[in-house]
């Protein structure tokens, strides 16, 4: 497995190896020894799975607050995204800041998206299936979302707006300026 940080180094792009023949292909998408190893050691505790049918469906900006903050491991399994983990600890030096990462069924790379990053995606092809592992379990108490195409984040969305398809909790998300304080000092 090759683990390489990103811009912001917490967030880790992860490519498993895929050993193939004529019968199709094996890859270990998850070995805690490994990713131990490269500083990563989760207990993981549910799986999501999500099918988006047309291009251009963004989910997120999600996150949860603490206590029941997530981490999660994402992959695409059918179809192509564009992956984005955005900073919101405050005090952190790259506070607002986003990593965005191409992943494909293709190209079988996974994001970590670390505690202290609101997380999001929108679909580049039709029929996408998205799975992700999580470190705590979904708290509705503690849910949250910043807007997707806030202006300050400069998130380059390959579908603009006008064409996007966002459910209407995401559309009514705030700004990031407007949250407040989300993972604040000591709590990252």
């Amino acid at each position: 497995m090759k683990v390489t940080p990103q811009a912001i180094p917490e967030v880790l792009l992860i490519e498993p190896r895929r050993f193939g023949d004529a019968r199709g292909f094996f890859s270990e998408v998850w070995k805690r020894s490994a990713l131990a190893a490269a500083g990563l050691d989760v207990d993981f505790v549910q799986d999501n799975h999500s099918l988006s049918a047309a291009v251009g469906v963004v989910r997120g900006l999600h996150f949860q607050r603490p206590p029941t903050a997530q981490g999660k491991l994402v992959r695409v399994v059918r179809g192509r995204i564009l992956d984005v983990a955005v900073d919101i600890r405050e005090g952190s030096p790259t506070y607002g800041r986003h990593v965005a990462v191409e992943l494909s069924a293709e190209n079988w790379a996974q994001l970590w998206v670390p505690r202290g990053f609101a997380h999001g995606f929108m679909t580049l092809e039709p029929d996408t299936e998205v799975l992700y592992k999580v470190d705590q379990e979904y708290d509705p108490a503690t849910d949250g979302g910043i807007s997707w195409n806030d202006p300050a984040l400069g998130i380059a969305w390959p579908v603009p707006p006008e064409g996007a398809v966002v459910s209407e909790k995401d559309g009514r998300a705030p700004r990031l300026a407007d949250v407040g304080v989300i993972f604040p000092r000591g709590s990252w």
